[in-house]
């Protein structure tokens, strides 16, 4: 419900008088002597349209005092430009209060203040004055329906979403193109991407937002080809492409780790001065943190022109994913100085600082400034925090904070806490965390090979076993371990043991000559890492050929000595690869980039950025 505003008699934020100076006083401070009605009416209207564009709320103000003055608040028109106003100056209930005043409303006034709600998200609102407006008889047009349904995506209500979709059906509106894209907008956000490509194919023409939107509800589902496929499309059709679908397509790229096409992307959005814009400045910094190139991201960063509160999380989480937490921390007091106001991701993204660094107080401090600010912590926080304390062996820690929830703990919470059992051999609050969590119901493979390697690890191999036999029970299987190399334009992919590489001779070879270099230097293989019964030789082998190293090897003997070798991981690094690849980056010299499923890894002679702790 909307909450009652007061009456404007007089408004407390208006002045009662005329101000002593105004943009045009000769021309403002009494427009009705100056010219007549309807010059006066035009005159009022353009200046409202020059300040809503500008975004001048003092200036407004002093309109808005002026039409009050001369009655020519009664006008609908007026009252559209004014509800307007306030809405790109971000106060939707003044725009609400200037609709509830107005003495006529016509189907314009109700799609300014449904817009106004829909912009600035307020979409339960939107959707309250939607129905209103059907009560008093109005019917719905192309401004009416695409805030609409803006609104539902917003709250990923597809039902009432399906709802609208078939109103505009009924009144003839579907194949308008606004309309249409706002439906195909809708679907694709809610994850409907059948219904989203249905309407999408069906609408006689196509604007920027069908296409964005197609383009987005692919990637969000993680069909990377076909949203590339359409961006491609869109740009042979010669599409003006805006920093929506650019900020899509980036992203695509980043979740793939696709840097090279990104850099293009990149330059196209330097061409069309897109790259100024803050949504296409938040994918470009996660792109090239993803791809592990972090110079890149804070060049990105630095050069953005305005920063929105999405642009500095983005930085944020890609310092704590590289492990520069003394920059994180700095970014937290920049967002602070600049007169912002940190919310629920922010505070996420630096409680994965402190927990990939182990500063258990820190984090205990940013957790609890939280609340400070207003913010409930949820379940993805007490997960950080746990993550925190498990890690840093504080594990009774980690339990009582799981007390404190609110809420159930999560499988992530659980997970956190399993990770740490695994980590410092508590096989026993291991067993206790299992049991907890799976009694609460059906669990991720992920957990079940958590447990697994908590058993193993402490070489408690019937136990570990049991956990896998339960999976496969289950008809679930546990996520292969893969790596990849992107070279030019194709990514080569590599799991353990893995021989379909066409220079699977040479990968092999380098291996083999680079071991000998490794145990030379002093490295010994720790087989407590290959989590099964088998002895000697075989886990010698079993460890010797895990994806990582493949994909090391293949970067090796093709990219230049001055180029890091960049390998992407979708699972943790094993402690023996990790400790493998220290000696790789001495032995060779080379700069070695891993990212695996939860960090950075920056490997330089002999040392890993992340201290080995992670």
């Amino acid at each position: 419900m909307l909450h009652p505003l007061p009456q404007r008699t007089p408004h407390p934020a208006l002045p009662t008088t005329p101000p002593p100076v105004l943009l045009k006083p000769p021309q403002l401070q009494n427009p009705l002597n100056q010219h007549g009605f309807e010059q006066s009416y035009k005159h009022v209207c353009n200046l409202l349209l020059s300040l809503t564009h500008s975004r001048s709320l003092p200036k407004g103000l002093q309109i808005h005092a002026l039409i009050i003055k001369s009655g020519l608040q009664t006008i609908p028109l007026i009252s559209h430009h004014l509800i307007n106003f306030y809405s790109k100056s971000q106060l939707p209930l003044l725009s609400s209060q200037i609709f509830d005043e107005a003495p006529r409303k016509s189907s314009t006034t109700w799609s300014s203040v449904i817009s106004s709600f829909a912009q600035n998200e307020l979409p339960s609102l939107a959707l309250e004055f939607f129905r209103r407006m059907f009560r008093t008889g109005v019917r719905p047009d192309d401004h009416i329906l695409p805030s609409a349904t803006k609104s539902c995506a917003i709250l990923f209500r597809c039902d009432i979403g399906q709802s609208i979709h078939c109103l505009s059906v009924k009144t003839g509106f579907e194949l308008d193109v606004f309309v249409g894209s706002s439906i195909v907008d809708m679907y694709a956000k809610c994850g409907e991407i059948g219904f989203a490509r249905k309407v999408f194919d069906e609408m006689p023409g196509k604007n920027v937002v069908s296409w964005s939107g197609m383009i987005y509800g692919y990637a969000q589902l993680g069909d990377d080809e076909e949203a590339l496929r359409l961006f491609k499309q869109a740009l042979f059709e010669n599409l003006d492409v805006n920093d929506f679908t650019f900020s899509s397509v980036i992203r695509v790229c980043g979740y793939s780790t696709l840097l090279e096409l990104g850099k293009q992307i990149h330059g196209f959005c330097f061409k069309t001065s897109f790259d100024s814009s803050s949504f296409v400045g938040s994918s470009l910094i996660s792109l090239y943190s993803k791809c592990g190139v972090i110079e890149g991201a804070y060049q990105v960063f630095a050069e953005l022109p305005v920063k929105n509160l999405g642009t500095w999380n983005a930085m944020l989480i890609a310092c704590a994913q590289h492990t520069h937490t003394d920059r994180a921390f700095s970014l937290f007091k920049d967002i602070e100085a600049a007169g912002m106001k940190p919310n629920f991701i922010t505070f996420l993204c630096v409680l994965y600082a402190c927990s990939h660094a182990g500063l258990v107080e820190k984090g205990r401090y940013y957790f609890q400034l939280m609340k400070e600010y207003g913010i409930e912590p949820g379940g993805q926080h007490y997960a950080s925090m746990v993550d925190l304390l498990g890690r840093a062996g504080k594990l009774q820690d980690a339990v009582s904070i799981m007390k404190e929830m609110p809420m159930e703990p999560t499988e992530s919470v659980w997970g956190a806490l399993l990770t740490g059992c695994r980590i410092h051999g508590d096989t026993e609050l291991a067993a206790f965390a299992a049991d907890k969590v799976f009694q609460s119901g059906p669990v991720s493979p992920g957990i079940h090979v958590l447990l697994s390697n908590a058993y193993a690890a402490a070489g408690r191999w019937e136990e570990a076993a049991k956990a896998r036999k339960m999976l496969r029970d289950r008809g679930m299987k546990k996520e292969t371990g893969l790596s990849w190399v992107e070279e030019g334009n194709r990514v080569h992919t590599f799991v353990s043991g893995d021989r379909y590489n066409t220079k699977t001779r040479e990968i092999y070879q380098k291996l083999e000559e680079l071991m000998e270099e490794m145990e030379s230097a002093g490295y010994v293989a720790d087989t407590s890492f290959v989590l099964k019964g088998v002895d000697g030789e075989e886990k010698n082998q079993a460890i010797r050929y895990h994806s990582e190293r493949l994909a090391i090897a293949f970067g090796l003997i093709t990219f230049p000595p001055e180029r890091p070798i960049r390998v992407m991981k979708n699972l943790r690094v094993c402690g023996d690869c990790h400790t493998a690849i220290k000696f790789m980056s001495k032995c060779t010299g080379r700069v070695i980039i891993v990212r695996d499923n939860n960090r950075f890894h920056r490997f330089e002679d002999g040392r890993c950025t992340c201290g080995d702790y992670w």
